[in-house]
Formats: C-alpha cells, sequence, structure tokens
C-alpha cells in the first residue's frame, strides 16, 4: 500500500512539473516544443477562445479513443490518468494564474527552464512506467501500421509540430521549438539516469574484515572479495568490491576513513543495477 501511494504522488508530481514548465516558461513564449502540449498552443493560436487546457484535454480523449480503436487496450491506468490530469492542471493554471505576457524577457533563459521543469516532470512518469500520452498514443500507431520505430516516429512527429510553430509563430520561434525538442530528450536522459546511479567501489585496506562487516552487517549489502597483489611491493592483498547506493557510500567512505586513513577506494558510477537489494529483475 505504501508503494502505491509512493507512485501515485509520483505521478501525480510528474504530470504538475510537466504541465507547470510548459505553462509558466514555454507556452507565454510561443515556444511549441513538440508533444501535444506543443501542438494545442499552435491551434490555440487559431481558436485562441479556448483554453490550452481544454485544447490539450480534448486532444488527449481523441488520442486515447483512436489509440483503443486501431492500436488496441496497451495503455496502462498511469498513462490514462496522466493523459487527463496534465491538461486538468493547465487548465487549472490558466483559471487561477492568468498570464498576459511572458514571465521575463529572456527567451532562451525561459525556454532551459520550462524544458528542464517539464523535462523532469516527463522522466518522474517515465520512471514510473507511465507517460503523458498525447504524441506517444500517435508514435504507437505509426509503429503498429508503419513499422516506424517509436523513437523515430516520435521525431517525425515532433518535427513537424516545430515545422508548423516556424510557420505560425515565426522563424525564430520554429527554432527556439526545435531547439527545445533537442533539450528534452538529454534533459529526461540525464535524470532518468539520476534516479538508477549507484555507487561501485573498489577497496583495498588492511582492516579487510572490519570494513567487510561494516558492509554485510551495517549496510546490509553484499560484497565480492578477491585476492591481488601489488606490482610496486609484491605484497599479496585483498580487494574488497561491493555496489551501494550514494548514502551507503558516503557511510562507508566516513568509516574507512576513521578506521583505515591509508586505505585505497575507487568508485565508479554504475545504472541499471539489477537484482536483489536494486531494481528487480522482473
Amino acid at each position: 500500500m505504501k508503494e502505491f501511494f509512493r507512485g501515485f504522488f509520483l505521478l501525480t508530481l510528474g504530470a504538475f512539473l510537466d504541465a507547470a514548465g510548459f505553462y509558466f516558461f514555454l507556452a507565454p513564449n510561443s515556444i511549441a516544443a513538440g508533444g501535444i502540449n506543443g501542438l494545442a498552443l499552435i491551434i490555440n493560436t487559431y481558436l485562441p477562445h479556448f483554453p490550452l487546457g481544454s485544447l490539450v484535454l480534448i486532444m488527449s480523449i481523441l488520442l486515447l479513443l483512436i489509440g483503443f480503436l486501431l492500436v488496441g487496450a496497451v495503455f496502462g491506468f498511469k498513462t490514462i490518468y496522466c493523459s487527463i490530469l496534465i491538461p486538468l492542471m493547465i487548465w487549472g493554471m490558466e483559471y487561477l494564474y492568468p498570464l498576459n505576457s511572458p514571465l521575463g524577457s529572456d527567451t532562451l533563459v525561459q525556454l532551459i527552464f520550462g524544458v528542464i521543469i517539464s523535462g523532469s516532470g516527463i522522466a518522474l512518469l517515465f520512471n514510473q512506467n507511465a507517460s503523458s500520452g498525447g504524441t506517444d498514443i500517435a508514435a504507437r500507431i505509426l509503429y503498429k501500421f508503419y513499422h516506424i520505430h517509436l523513437g523515430k516516429g516520435l521525431l517525425i512527429i515532433d518535427f513537424f509540430i516545430t515545422v508548423a510553430a516556424a510557420l505560425t509563430f515565426g522563424f525564430e520561434k520554429g527554432m527556439y521549438a526545435l531547439l527545445g525538442v533537442l533539450l528534452y530528450g538529454l534533459v529526461i536522459d540525464a535524470v532518468i539516469a539520476g534516479f538508477s546511479v549507484s555507487k561501485q567501489v573498489t577497496v583495498i585496506t588492511r582492516e579487510n574484515e572490519l570494513v567487510t562487516r561494516f558492509i554485510t552487517e551495517n549496510l546490509q549489502r553484499g560484497a565480492t572479495i578477491y585476492s591481488a597483489q601489488g606490482a610496486y611491493t609484491g605484497e599479496d592483498r585483498q580487494v574488497i568490491i561491493t555496489i551501494l547506493k550514494r548514502r551507503e557510500f558516503i557511510q562507508l567512505r566516513n568509516f574507512i576513513k576513521n578506521h583505515d586513513p591509508q586505505a585505497f577506494i575507487t568508485v565508479q558510477n554504475t545504472h541499471d543495477v539489477l537484482g536483489e537489494g536494486f531494481t528487480p529483475l522482473d
């Protein structure tokens, strides 16, 4: 039950960040950086009487229905939840905090902040095995009927949205939109990588038993020990290798510092650690 509420909270937070980054930074500057939000921003220019959130909501529902008809029931509850929640949040922001102009004068700075906030939200959704729906559904339709890979399908859709943005808002805004699409990919990848990063720690110490016991008993982690020989001294030494979370590594480092200041430690960032104590294999 605790995991359910935690996942529900992260989905809601991700949806809020996606909506906030778009509404407060991208939309006021007419930056249609791909996705269904960008498409709604373009349509809103021609249909200004429709609130932006309502356009996103209508298109989200239409794409979900078309997706169910053409692709089938492959969209989980999480994606449906986010597809409806994000436009509702945008609609609520329009009502509670209407914007008549951008928050600042520097378009590039607002583009960067908008993409970082919104991209972080999308990364949260992806990390929970969900998505914001929208153009993801269109990409699945392209995959089913034209066998276009999902990544390429999204890129094609975003390309046409940025072209439409250039035709609607001008060439400069189109370039900002294209830059936004590229930045989205970088931000999402970086945030997702940050969620799964662990530390592979190699320790050579004279206090082998003490350090091994601290790892297994205090940190509740496993370790691998193998024998090695120093190239310079020719001494036989034991090498301890373990994989830890960042906070656990700090605890281990402080412990070794207090008990063997002459120890030798190397650390590498490791992504996608699968197995007991980390991400389940299933």
